[in-house]
This record gives structure tokens, sequence and C-alpha cells, in this order.
């Protein structure tokens, strides 16, 4: 079953309470979206950990209930 971008968008503010939180439907079926976070947290982090901590949020449902996800993670200027 797929998710939808609510969920998503819930499950990632949800471990980053102070970050900027977008989430896109790219192709309309629920399958393939993009995110874009904005967090403090991601200060001093290596892109790689800065992703692995936002699929870490979403509590193993990439690659299974969550099809593709389009990751772009920032720093707050």
């Amino acid at each position: 079953m797929a998710m939808v971008g609510s969920e998503i968008e819930r499950l990632i503010k949800d471990a980053f309470p102070e970050g900027h939180v977008v989430v896109v439907d790219l192709a309309g079926d629920g399958d393939h979206f993009a995110a874009r976070v904005t967090s403090e947290q991601f200060r001093g982090k290596s892109r790689v950990q800065q992703h692995k901590m936002v699929y870490d949020a979403l509590q193993g449902h990439m690659g299974g209930a969550l099809h593709a996800l389009a990751l772009e993670t920032l720093v707050p200027a």
C-alpha cells in the first residue's frame, strides 16, 4: 500500500520538529515523492549522514510503502 504525502511529512516533522519540510507527490501515484528538509540538525553532517537521518525518520517505510523519494537536505542559512 502506498503512503500519502501528509504521512511522509508528519514522520519527517516528528524527527525534525524545528525544521522546514516540504513533500511533493511527483507522479500523482502515491509512490514517487520529493522532499526538501531544512534543519539545524544537519549542521556538520555529511550529505549521506543527513539523508540517513531522514530515511531513519521514515521508520522503515522506504523501499516498502514508499517506493521512491527524491531527497534534498539543507542547513538553514
